[in-house]
């Protein structure tokens, strides 16, 4: 059986987040999905705000430490990507960009990525198309054409929660 890796860089701040929750929700769809076409799925989920501080070391310092190394190594070596992060002032994340700006700039060529993203309400839903689409096609990833965004409204109403799923 045909076996695909997953990647999902999750970039919420705080333990839990809405944006790991989505991360989880969609690595699932995604799991199901390749599953239906007999194929298995290797996931492995990336939290960010655990790599903030090697991050910004590999920043200052050119040089990535082991353990951050190893997050680039299963990005770069995945099959697909899934990328979720919080929306603040209209993009996203600081710590979601920092983490896609220590890729090389062609490791990510060709690759599908899932653009997804949380917000306080439906209008941070425009940084998907605004923020998230332009950052990967500089990297020149496959960004897939329906990206997935959750507002604090479709977490807690039944019917809104229902749409998401």
């Amino acid at each position: 059986m045909e076996t695909r890796r997953i990647a999902v860089v999750a970039a919420g701040l705080s333990q839990p987040s809405s944006t790991r929750l989505l991360a989880d929700r969609l690595a699932s769809a995604t799991v199901a999905a390749l599953r239906e076409r007999g194929v298995t799925a290797e996931v492995t989920v990336l939290e960010a705000r655990d790599h903030a501080q090697d991050l910004v070391n590999h920043l200052l310092t050119g040089f990535p430490s082991p353990r951050l190394q190893s997050a680039i190594a299963s990005i770069t070596g995945a099959d697909g990507l899934i990328a979720v992060t919080p929306i603040f002032s209209g993009s996203y994340s600081g710590l979601f960009k920092t983490f896609v700006d220590v890729l090389e700039r062609d490791a990510l060529d060709g690759v599908p990525v899932v653009v997804a993203a949380t917000g306080g309400s439906a209008r941070h839903s425009l940084a998907l198309d605004h923020a998230m689409r332009p950052l990967f096609a500089y990297l020149r990833a496959a960004t897939l054409p329906t990206g997935v965004f959750a507002a604090t409204d479709d977490w807690g109403d039944p019917e809104e929660a229902g749409r998401l799923a």
